[in-house]
C-alpha cells in the first residue's frame, strides 16, 4: 500500500516559525529531534481518574500501549479527557456521555495525532470515547481495562448483581449493616470494571464484536497479566493501521453493527448496550433503529451462563474459551467477512477458538435459555419503543395486566415506596415517570426499582416495573425501560394514573395503557411539564439538545462527523 502522508506532519513536519513552535515545547520533555521526523503521533486517549475506580489502573495500561507503539516505530503521546465514574457521578454517569464525548472529538481533531488508542473501561466512558472518535475518523484502535475478578463472600462468588440481592436482603432485616460492609471489601477485591455481564463489559464485547478490539479483548481479567499483553500489542496495531489507512468508517460497516447486536443477544448484555450503539451509529452514519434489535435477536438463544442473566461472571467467559468460541457457536448467522482491526476478518480472527466450558458457553442448539436479547416492545404507552431484558426477566410476568402504582419522580417514589399504607399488590405494576432524558435529566439507572417493603415481605423477588429511564446492566426483573417518548415532554406515560389498567405482553411486543384515546386526549389537555430548575452551563444545553432514548440520547447537532481537518490554523 502507498505510504500516507501523516496528518502530524502538519505540526512537526513544517518549516521556520511554526515548525520551531510545535516541536520546542515538546521537546521540553526530553523528546530527541529524530521523533518528529515521519513518525505516526499515536494519542492514547485515557480515561483514568481517581474517581472511576474501574479505570484506576489505566496509568500501567498506557505504559504498556507506549511500549508497543515505540516497539513498532510510532511517537506515543497520552492524554486525558473527561472520565465518567458509574457510582461517583452525581447525578448521573449518563448526563455526561455526550459531553465526554465532545471533549474527546475536539481533542483528536485539535492535536497532532495520526491514530489513536481509547483506554476504556466504566460504563459510559466507552461509548462516549467510540462516539467522539467517530466523528473524527482516525484508524482507531479501543482497548478496555477488562473485568475485576469475581468477589468471595461468606463462602461464595458473588459481583455487582448481587448487591440487589443484598439490598433487599438489608431492608428485609436478614442482613446486618456490619455484613453489608463486609460484603463491599470482598466484591470489589481487584481492579478492573464490574465482574457481571454488566454494561462495562456488555460495552468492551460490543467493542470487540465490532471489530474495534483485539481478539479477546472483551474478557480478560483487568488483573490478568495479559490485559497488559494486549495493551503492547494494541500499541503495535495501531501504528500499523495508521501505515494502512484503516479507518473507523472501513470497519463500522452496517454488517459490523448486526454482529454486535447478535452477540450481545447470545450474551444476554445490558439493556444500555441499545441506547449507545445507537449513539454510536448516528455518529459514523450507519442507519439503525431501535427496532433493528429485536429483529436481529429475536430468535437468538442465551448462550452466555453469566450473571446476571446465569451464575458466572466475566472472568469466567475467558477461561472458557472468550467471546471467539461463543461467536463460533452462532457463526452461521455472522457477518464473517467485516474487517476488524486485527487487520483480519471475523472469520479469521475466530477460526481457531474452541470452548473449554460448556456450563458457561453453551452451544447454540442447547443453549443456556431459550430467550435471550432484547424485546423491543410498542403499544399507547410507548409509540416509539420500549425495552425489556427477557433473559432476566420472570416467565410468569411476561404477560401480565395489572393496576399501575405511580411515582411522579424519583423524589415521589423514594418518599412512598415503603409506606405500609401504599395500595399497591403482588400483581400491581410500579410506574415511574420523569427519569427520562430531559425529564431526570440524563436517564439515571433506577428502572429497577426496589420493590416496596411490604411485597419483599410475603417473599416476592419481582414484579413489573415500568420507566422512562435506564437500568444498570447489573440489574435484573421484569423491568420495561426507555419508554419513548418521556414523560417530560408529554409522552403518554406522563398521563398514567393510579389504577389504571397496563398489559405487558412480550411475545406480542406490547406495551398497552387500558385508556381511551378521549380520556388520554382530557389528560393530555391539563398537562404541564415539570419544572426542571436549571437555566445555565451544560445541563441547560443538554436539555435543549437531547435526543430522545429511541434515538440514542445524542445531542440532535453531534449526529454525523466532522472529520479530522482543522479548519484554522494557529500561527
Amino acid at each position: 500500500m502507498e505510504e500516507q502522508k501523516l496528518r502530524s506532519s502538519e505540526w512537526f513536519g513544517r518549516t521556520g516559525k511554526d515548525g520551531f513552535i510545535y516541536r520546542a515545547w515538546m521537546k521540553n520533555q526530553g523528546f530527541p529531534n529524530h521523533l518528529f521526523k515521519d513518525k505516526p503521533v499515536i494519542g492514547i486517549c485515557n480515561t483514568y481518574s481517581e474517581f472511576t475506580p474501574c479505570n484506576a489502573h489505566f496509568r500501567e495500561l498506557a505504559e504498556s500501549v507506549k511500549r508497543g507503539v515505540w516497539e513498532a516505530g510510532g511517537f506515543p503521546l497520552e492524554f486525558p479527557v473527561m472520565s465518567l465514574g458509574e457510582c461517583q457521578i452525581k447525578p448521573t454517569a449518563m448526563l455526561f456521555r455526550n459531553l465526554a464525548s465532545m471533549d474527546v472529538e475536539e481533542s483528536i481533531r485539535a492535536n497532532s495525532i495520526d491514530g489513536v488508542i481509547l483506554l476504556c473501561g466504566c460504563d459510559k466512558t466507552t461509548p462516549s470515547l467510540v462516539m467522539g472518535a467517530c466523528s473524527v475518523n482516525l484508524p482507531t484502535l479501543v482497548l478496555s481495562g477488562g473485568p475485576m475478578l469475581a468477589g468471595r463472600f461468606q463462602g461464595r462468588k458473588i459481583g455487582t448483581s448481587d448487591l440487589w440481592r443484598f439490598a433487599e436482603d438489608f431492608k428485609k432485616g436478614n442482613m446486618t449493616q456490619e455484613e453489608f460492609t463486609a460484603a463491599e471489601a470482598a466484591m470489589a477485591r481487584s481492579q478492573g470494571h464490574c465482574a457481571p455481564m454488566g454494561t462495562a463489559s456488555t460495552m468492551a464485547a460490543m467493542i470487540e464484536t465490532l471489530g474495534l478490539g483485539l481478539t479477546d479483548n472483551a474478557s480478560i481479567p483487568a488483573a490478568d497479566s495479559r490485559r497488559k499483553a494486549l495493551a503492547h500489542l494494541a500499541g503495535i496495531r495501531i501504528v500499523e493501521m495508521v501505515h494502512e489507512q484503516v479507518k473507523l468508517s472501513d470497519i463500522l460497516t452496517r454488517q459490523a453493527f448486526e454482529n454486535a447486536i447478535m452477540v450481545n443477544a447470545a450474551l444476554g448484555g445490558s439493556t444500555n448496550f441499545i441506547i449507545h450503539l445507537l449513539a454510536i451509529a448516528g455518529r459514523i452514519g450507519v442507519d439503525l433503529t431501535i427496532d433493528d434489535f429485536d429483529k436481529l435477536s429475536a430468535q437468538i438463544p442465551l448462550l452466555a451462563n453469566v450473571q446476571p442473566s446465569g451464575e458466572h461472571f466475566v472472568e469466567d467467559i475467558f477461561y472458557a474459551g472468550g467471546l471467539p468460541a461463543l461467536m463460533q457457536e452462532m457463526k452461521h448467522l455472522l457477518h464473517l467477512d467485516s474487517l476488524t482491526v486485527t487487520g483480519k476478518t471475523m472469520r479469521e480472527n475466530i477460526e481457531n477458538a474452541q470452548c473449554y466450558d460448556r456450563n458457561v458457553i453453551a452451544t447454540f442448539d442447547k443453549p443456556f435459555k431459550p430467550e435471550s436479547g432484547i424485546a423491543v416492545l410498542k403499544g399507547n404507552l410507548c409509540p416509539n419503543g420500549a425495552v425489556l431484558k427477557p433473559s432476566a426477566a420472570t416467565p410468569k410476568l411476561m404477560q401480565h395486566t395489572g393496576k399501575a402504582v405511580v411515582f411522579e419522580d424519583i423524589d415521589d417514589y423514594k418518599k412512598r415506596i415503603d409506606d405500609p399504607n401504599l395500595d399497591v399488590d403482588a400483581t400491581s405494576i410500579l410506574v415511574l415517570k420523569n427519569v427520562g432524558p430531559k425529564g431526570y435529566p440524563g436517564m439515571p439507572e433506577v428502572g429497577n426499582m426496589q420493590l416496596p417493603a411490604k411485597i419483599l415481605a410475603q417473599g416476592i423477588s419481582d414484579m413489573i416495573r415500568i420507566s422512562d429511564g435506564r437500568m444498570s446492566g447489573t440489574g435484573f426483573g421484569t423491568v420495561v425501560l426507555h419508554i419513548s417518548p418521556e414523560s417530560a415532554v408529554g409522552g403518554n406515560l406522563a398521563f398514567v394514573q393510579n389504577g389504571d389498567l397496563i398489559t405487558l405482553d412480550v411475545p406480542k411486543r406490547l406495551l398497552q395503557l387500558h385508556v381511551s384515546d378521549e380520556e388520554l386526549a382530557l389528560r393530555k389537555e391539563k398537562f404541564k411539564p415539570i419544572a426542571l430548575g436549571y437555566d445555565r452551563g451544560y445541563t441547560k444545553m443538554f436539555i435543549n439538545h437531547v435526543m430522545q432514548a429511541h434515538e440514542g440520547a445524542d445531542f440532535d447537532f453531534l449526529r454525523g462527523a466532522s472529520g479530522s481537518e482543522v479548519k484554522r490554523d494557529s500561527h
